[in-house]
């Protein structure tokens, strides 16, 4: 079943003689719980696939469809909200709040809505991203992998629809990407978490289900390397990245809230 559809989307920057086209008449789609990566070279237009696809700009045509709704059917205030709870995305630059600690950066949007902060949920990522004991601690506290996990992990509290990652490792060493990496790959697994990771990097592509290579701003090839899993696993817990768990309390699986009543 198809969560995601990009249709014929089209971004052209300026106009008349100095009008860029980034993005020419791409056409896709992802299935529920599907990894795929999206490479391609510096200006070749994914990036701003993935803030289309995010909700972050509007396109100059074309639909992006999330869960069969149209994403640009919104106003601005409504895309705000949208951004919030059905997207969770994740930067090179983590874009943590300075003057808030691990806790409340990964509860901010759950905050920012006014909304209870799902405890039993908050506990889980922090134990599987191995922050348990870090979470009074400010983002100058942290290193570089623990600010990239915190990211993560705001970008799971809400049980979005669709992750969205651009570069997530782009401003890790090699130990670090890797783990952040294993981490984005384990809750697409065990959560079930469809998630799309934007990467020039061909060793990320190959943890990915499928792979799409934009360039010049038009999708040149589209593969499937494997077949997404259609239901989640029922997993015992057991170390992540050794960083902890992404099964809570032993059972079955964490779903995401589009699978399951009850976690938001």
């Amino acid at each position: 079943m198809n969560i995601l559809s990009v249709e014929h989307l089209t971004k052209v920057y300026g106009s008349g003689d100095t009008a860029v086209t980034a993005l020419d008449d791409v056409s896709f789609s992802v299935e529920v719980g599907e990894f795929v990566a999206i490479i391609g070279s510096s200006g070749s237009g994914k990036s701003t696939l993935l803030h289309l696809m995010g909700g972050v700009e509007r396109p100059t045509s074309g639909t992006v469809r999330l869960q069969g709704q149209d994403v640009f059917a919104r106003t601005d205030e409504e895309l705000a909200v949208f951004r919030r709870r059905e997207v969770g995305l994740v930067y090179q630059f983590y874009n943590l709040i300075p003057v808030l600690d691990v806790v409340e950066n990964i509860t901010l949007p759950v905050l920012m809505d006014g909304r209870e902060v799902n405890e039993s949920r908050l506990k889980m990522l922090l134990e599987a991203l191995g922050l348990t004991g870090r979470e009074r601690a400010l983002p100058n506290q942290l290193s570089g992998g623990q600010q990239q996990r915190v990211a993560i992990g705001r970008a799971l509290m809400n049980a979005p629809a669709v992750v969205l990652a651009d570069e997530p490792t782009g401003n890790l060493d090699s130990k670090n990407s890797t783990e952040i990496m294993r981490l984005l790959r384990a809750s697409n697994r065990r959560l079930k978490q469809t998630l799309i990771v934007i990467t020039h990097d061909e060793d990320i592509a190959l943890m990915a289900d499928r792979v799409i290579v934009i360039e010049d701003g038009r999708l040149v090839r589209d593969e499937r390397r494997r077949e997404p899993e259609r239901t989640p696993r029922t997993v015992a817990p057991a170390s992540v990245a050794g960083t902890g768990s992404f099964s809570p309390r032993g059972g079955a699986a964490y779903r995401p809230a589009h699978a399951a009543e009850g976690v938001r």
